[in-house]
């Protein structure tokens, strides 16, 4: 008999968990020495007084066993907002039971249902088993563009030029 997996938005008491998560994909993409979130910082911008994110939880039992963070970037070409996955993740111990792909579903209806005209993420060119996943969902991929990335130093010397 499969469990049911139910789909929730997580609340201000879930951030341990969030982090729990976020250190775990970090782990999957070897990237966990990159990981400088705290629990406070994501208190404040996931549920302070001007939320950049939102997360939702995939659920077995009450117990989150994946989740999503996303948040709502904007399409100058379609002139419609969209959705943009930050991070989709499911354990290690409950893959392979559709769980990424309810979470997927879930994220899919609700950038339909608030007007959405896109939900696109980025995806690590070496993990073949999530970009087989994304493909096989109807997804394609943009290999004409390239992601840039300003970070720590190179961002404040720009923020602080004429």
């Amino acid at each position: 008999m499969t469990d049911t997996v139910t789909i929730r938005p997580a609340t201000e008491h879930d951030v341990p968990v969030i982090l729990a998560f976020i250190r775990d994909l970090a782990q999957y993409e070897r990237l966990e020495h990159e990981v400088v979130a705290t629990e406070a910082g994501l208190r404040n911008a996931l549920f302070g007084p001007r939320p950049y994110a939102e997360v939702a939880f995939a659920c077995i039992a009450a117990e989150p066993v994946g989740f999503a963070l996303f948040f709502h970037n904007f399409s100058t070409f379609l002139g419609r907002p969209g959705i943009y996955l930050e991070d989709l993740f499911v354990r290690p111990d409950a893959r392979g039971r559709g769980i990424g792909k309810r979470l997927l579903v879930w994220l899919a209806h609700t950038a339909v249902e608030r007007g959405c005209g896109r939900l696109e993420w980025a995806v690590l060119d070496w993990n073949e088993p999530a970009i087989s996943f994304y493909r096989n969902l109807g997804a394609t991929l943009k290999s004409e563009w390239q992601m840039f990335r300003l970070t720590g130093a190179a961002l404040t010397d720009l923020a602080g030029s004429e």
